[in-house]
Formats: structure tokens, C-alpha cells, sequence
């Protein structure tokens, strides 16, 4: 495997493949940089355009690292700022919800588990390929992280809550719903969307702490996370409440710095303008 000095190199030469030649979902990620980022010339969105895809062929590349990456490596690479706050919610001898997001580098989370007594779990939509996603089960599951699909998130849960068996579940809920499967709508990057609500739903129905992981960039290879206690009651808050206050510390995340953002994903494709002009891809 490339040591990160050569990976980075490499990543560059990717990175004009995918953007200059193939040009891998350029138009929706333009799009979503105009409806999200109006206030922007086009010549600002560009270099947050560019920028995006240079990190995103450098966050593929750390991907397919992870798979022989040391843990002193990857843990002076992803530094949890303050991981004291979790380990306060584990003495409450209660699972957790981990909320987070496509920012950053989430492929890096999983090695939260170095500092977990619970069992991790990491939710994801199963891969339609199926060598890719054997892949990817692979990679995520280097860190003694389990993963389960979205279908499996339900059952586990169940079946861990009547073991008894304290755990921590990681929610990327961020990405679209289907429309007709929807709950709930919020707005997001000044466009009302449907978002998923499952991680607030689950945490309420088995009492289980929330917390929202905001990862940040700090230059090249290297990122930060802090945790945030989202709800250490989530029975007593209204319903949909915990899930908004994800979706705008995201959306203060993303404005911050928007070029570590998925902007490949058609997120707002069920979106609604404030002028109620519904966005179509």
C-alpha cells in the first residue's frame, strides 16, 4: 500500500481523470452548489467545486488505505477532541446515537471504536454491487465496528436492547429519503427537503443518549471531530426537534467550509424553494 506521500500524489492524478476527463457527476454536483450556495458568483462556486473533488479523490484514497493503516496512524490522522463526553454518556449504562454526516471524512469515524467500551455499529445502505460493497464491509469493519444495513438497523436494536447490550449506533443522516417514506420536513441550505428521522425515532423508543459528531479538515490527511450532546432525554423533546438541530449545525458546517460536503448525491431532488417551485434533477 502507498505510503500518504505518494497516496496524495496519485490522488492528483485521479483527480484529473474524474474531474477534467470523465467529469463524474459534475452536473449535479454544479446544481447543487447554485441552489444551496446563491449567494455566490459562479466563479466562487467553481473553486468549491474543484476543491471538493480534490477531496473527494483524496477521501477514496484514505478509504482504501484504512485497510492497512496502523491504529497509532489513524488515530494521530483523527483526532476526537473531546471524547470525555461520550465516555460520560457511557457511564449512564445507555446505548447512543451517534448523528453525523457525508462531511469531512466519515469513512475515518469508525476508528472511534479505539475508544469505546460499547459495541459500534455502523449503519449503511447495502451496495448493489456486490464485490464493491464486500469491499467497503471490509474497510468499515477494520476498527472492530459491525456494520449493518439500513434494513438490519431495526432488528439489531431490538435484539440488543432485550440482551441488554449497551452499543453505539452511527447514523450518516444527512442524505434524502424517499419522498413517500417521509416523516418530516425541514429546511436545509434554504431548500425544504425530507429528512431522515430514524436516528431521533429509535433514540426516543429506546431512551438512548444523542450525540452529533461535527468532523472538520484540518489540512490534508489530517481531521478533528468534537461531539456535541444533542439530547440526554430524548422521550421529553418534541418530536423532530433533535433531528433540526442536526440538520442546521450541518448546514452551519457546510457554509463554513462547503468544499468537504458530498455534493455528488442529489440530496435536494424532492427540495422546495421558498417560492414553492419544486427542484427537479
Amino acid at each position: 500500500m502507498l505510503p500518504f506521500r505518494l497516496l496524495y500524489l496519485f490522488s492528483d492524478f485521479i483527480y484529473i481523470i474524474i474531474y477534467h476527463i470523465v467529469g463524474y457527476r459534475k452536473k449535479t454536483v454544479r446544481k447543487n452548489l447554485a441552489i444551496t450556495l446563491p449567494h455566490l458568483s459562479d466563479k466562487e462556486r467553481l473553486v468549491i467545486e474543484k476543491k471538493f473533488y480534490h477531496h473527494m479523490c483524496d477521501m477514496f484514497l484514505e478509504m482504501i488505505k484504512t485497510m492497512n493503516i496502523s491504529k497509532e496512524e489513524i488515530c494521530k490522522r483523527f483526532v476526537f477532541k473531546n471524547i470525555e463526553i461520550y465516555k460520560e454518556l457511557e457511564k449512564q449504562e445507555r446505548s447512543v446515537a451517534l448523528i453525523c454526516s457525508h462531511y469531512a471524512s466519515y469513512e475515518w469515524i469508525i476508528s472511534m471504536n479505539y475508544y469505546t467500551l460499547f459495541q459500534g455499529y455502523g449503519i449503511y445502505k447495502q451496495i448493489k454491487n456486490p464485490y464493491f460493497d464486500k469491499l467497503v464491509h471490509k474497510i468499515r469493519s477494520k476498527f472492530n465496528a459491525k456494520l449493518i444495513t439500513t434494513k438490519q438497523t431495526v432488528p439489531t436494536i431490538i435484539k440488543n436492547n432485550r440482551d441488554k447490550k449497551l452499543s453505539i449506533y452511527g447514523f450518516a443522516s444527512d442524505q434524502s429519503p424517499k419522498e413517500k417514506n417521509a416523516f418530516h420536513h425541514t429546511e436545509f441550505m434554504g431548500i425544504k427537503v425530507p429528512v431522515h428521522t430514524g436516528a431521533e425515532m429509535l433514540a426516543k423508543r429506546y431512551n438512548m443518549n444523542v450525540v452529533y459528531l461535527n468532523t472538520k479538515k484540518v489540512k490534508r490527511g489530517y481531521y478533528e471531530a468534537t461531539l456535541e450532546l444533542l439530547s440526554d432525554n430524548p422521550r421529553e423533546v418534541p418530536n423532530y426537534e433533535i433531528t433540526d438541530q442536526f440538520i442546521k449545525l450541518l448546514e452551519k458546517q457546510i457554509y463554513e467550509t462547503p468544499e468537504y460536503y458530498l455534493w455528488t448525491h442529489k440530496r435536494w431532488k424532492h427540495g422546495h424553494t421558498d417560492s414553492n417551485n419544486q427542484e427537479k434533477e
